[in-house]
């Protein structure tokens, strides 16, 4: 029996305005500095992002843009925050390294516990909690010892998956959580981001996952964010949008082309923060 989708829940989510945003430097294959950006045009479209969670009725947050860190819309990256304890990112890239504290610092600031990671970690980028489970990507940005960090921080089961394309350089390019009810997880995904082993431990744990087309994955369509209802997408994924309104979901096409310029798309743009069970933060 094809799953469905379980139903929406209330989200909170942490955004930053690109109003810094460009490309001057290059450190993933979707980035060209010699490509113009158009950081208006970014302000526009993650506004529209923005207003779409709020118009779903989510609560969503801002950190201050920070000059000199142009890459600091991409929230999703700058730690992952569940039961309300908040495990900060460690930058791979020395542009990208401010941004872990800076983070870390919004978090504390607002009387969250916060752990300063001791390996190297990108956020949401590559730790995507899945029911009970926490998948967690490897390959390009994120150290292996970080998924054994998180598992003792957190107590939850860790699944280490191999990231091998270059373009898909984080787990949230790659993958996308549809829904994170334990009682009924469920994900998209592109099989060829992932090593043959990680292929078969995915196909093992969800059976029935969404498989994504290369048309999905180059539009960086499972960059996508989803309330177990709804499930903002990029809108040249159009063979995953159809797949997953046939189980259900709602897809909601939000353009974040100009974001992309910088190897980003919703996902991205979004950190989610988890509060401790029964906190009503």
């Amino acid at each position: 029996m094809t799953p469905t989708a379980p139903g929406r829940t209330d989200r909170r989510y942490l955004m930053c305005e690109p109003v810094h945003y460009t490309v001057s430097y290059e450190i993933n294959p979707w980035m060209d500095k010699t490509k113009y950006t158009d950081a208006d045009l970014a302000v526009r479209q993650w506004r529209t992002l923005r207003d779409v969670y709020l118009d779903l009725g989510h609560t969503v947050e801002t950190i201050d843009p920070i000059p000199g860190l142009p890459d600091m819309v991409y929230a999703a990256n700058g730690a992952t925050v569940l039961d309300g304890v908040v495990y900060s990112a460690k930058f791979r890239y020395a542009e990208r390294q401010p941004e872990g504290p800076a983070y870390q610092k919004w978090f504390a600031d607002r009387g969250y516990v916060t752990h300063t990671a001791g390996e190297t970690n990108e956020g949401e980028g590559d730790l995507l909690v899945v029911g009970d489970l926490v998948l967690a990507g490897t390959g390009f940005r994120t150290d292996r010892a970080a998924h054994a960090e998180l598992q003792e921080l957190f107590g939850r089961p860790v699944i280490s998956l191999d990231l091998i394309s270059p373009h898909y350089y984080h787990l949230d390019t790659a993958l996308a959580v549809l829904s994170s009810d334990p009682a009924d997880p469920q994900i998209a995904y592109y099989p060829p981001a992932f090593s043959a082993g990680s292929r078969a431990v995915l196909r093992q744990l969800f059976p029935d996952a969404v498989e994504a087309t290369e048309r999905d994955a180059v539009a960086l369509g499972l960059n996508a964010v989803s309330d177990g209802l709804n499930v903002v997408v990029a809108p040249g994924a159009v063979d995953l949008a159809a797949a997953i309104a046939e189980r259900g979901y709602n897809p909601i096409p939000v353009d974040t082309s100009e974001l992309l310029k910088g190897g980003g798309g919703a996902k991205c743009c979004t950190l989610e923060i988890r509060p401790a069970s029964g906190s009503g933060r």
